[in-house]
């Protein structure tokens, strides 16, 4: 279990980070042992994201401030390729050199992962509710 209600760390980032990513990356072996012992894995699709990410800098509380220009997420199981990276910042973390992708591309690959068609529309009652824009496509580089 990930006890942690937030993860803002405007200050003493590495202090907090420390705590945090270990507790996280036990809860996340954990859980990813756990389903793949149990053949549940390739059926499970386990997302780990931020709606932005950190900037490169450090500011003057020893954290890092929000950053949209560049994020990472991880996905594992239900097709996705394990170990696969997609995407690179240039040297200095400020800009994404290689495989920019959005939000749309990373939910395209999201509903192609879990088998779900993000070209239809689906209703809310008679209104049409597009998962993703038209043309939308997914990182079919990262599945299976």
């Amino acid at each position: 279990k990930v006890s942690r209600a937030w993860w803002d760390s405007h200050g003493q980032n590495f202090e907090t980070h420390l705590e945090l990513v270990t507790e996280l990356d036990h809860v996340m072996s954990t859980l990813l042992d756990d389903l793949q012992d149990r053949g549940l894995l390739e059926h499970t699709l386990v997302i780990t994201l931020a709606e932005f990410g950190r900037t490169p800098s450090i500011n003057a509380s020893l954290g890092r401030d929000h950053f949209a220009s560049a994020w990472s997420a991880s996905l594992s199981g239900c097709g996705v390729v394990g170990g696969s990276v997609y995407g690179k910042t240039d040297e200095n973390g400020n800009t994404v050199a290689d495989y920019q992708i959005g939000a749309g591309e990373l939910f395209a690959t999201i509903y192609e992962a879990v088998g779900v068609s993000h070209h239809k529309d689906y209703y809310l009652g008679s209104r049409p509710v597009p998962l993703t824009n038209p043309g939308t496509k997914p990182v079919k580089e990262v599945l299976a």
